[in-house]
């Protein structure tokens, strides 16, 4: 018999392929949910399905892009097919543009970050939502960060929006669920960081696997 506390869970992990995306999903895969792996890099996905299998757990990889209605409408409905329904999301995808001053921003960054960062996270909101909520214990997850620093409009604009959606969505949800959490991890060493910080010393950030058992133990076992 299986003890492990989320065993029979079904987790679905956006942006699951590096980072704290990644790091959620490993930590989600040793307390026993099945872990369905969204991102756009295959190479990161099978790279962690390795690390999953190796600990023991078990996951189903799904490259796509969010920013794809269809295909993510799609891994819903598969979702739905085989389980019935997801009782865990954990939303950590995003774009990062090139660091520019803000007058020079360029349209093409714009775009990507409102159809990545914006868009695609609402949408998500809005097809993931209905696949949590015949769930026992629904649970959403974002990862938040504040960014008011310098050259990176973009990224700081579309996360202040992705932050907006999910604090409404909770107090939408407070009273009947899902429960929505966000959640700010400490600095990490993750490749987002180092754009914005290339001589920055590593050796003193947190560690992404650390980070996510610090942030999630609390949702899953407080």
């Amino acid at each position: 018999m299986d003890t492990k506390p989320l065993s029979g869970r079904i987790a679905l992990v956006t942006g699951a392929s590096r980072g704290i995306g990644a790091a959620s999903a490993l930590w989600l895969a040793g307390q026993g949910a099945h872990v369905v792996a969204v991102a756009r890099t295959i190479g990161g996905l099978e790279d962690l399905d390795d690390r999953i299998k190796e600990a023991g757990g078990s996951a189903t990889l799904a490259p796509i892009d969010i920013t794809d209605d269809a295909a993510i409408a799609h891994l819903c409905r598969s979702v739905y097919d085989r389980w019935g329904r997801a009782d865990i999301w954990v939303h950590a995808a995003i774009q990062v543009s090139a660091l520019t001053p803000a007058p020079h921003m360029q349209v093409e960054d714009l775009d990507k970050a409102i159809a990545t960062n914006i868009r695609g996270t609402a949408r998500l909101i809005a097809m993931i939502e209905p696949l949590i909520t015949p769930s026992d214990a629904p649970v959403a997850i974002h990862f938040d960060d504040d960014w008011d620093e310098k050259f990176a409009g973009p990224y700081g604009m579309s996360k202040a929006a992705q932050r907006a959606m999910f604090a409404n969505w909770q107090a939408e949800a407070a009273a009947h669920g899902p429960a929505v959490h966000l959640l700010r991890p400490e600095p990490m060493p993750t490749a987002v960081r180092a754009r914005f910080y290339p001589g920055e010393d590593r050796a003193i950030l947190a560690e992404p696997h650390a980070e996510a058992a610090r942030l999630l133990t609390p949702v899953f076992k407080g």
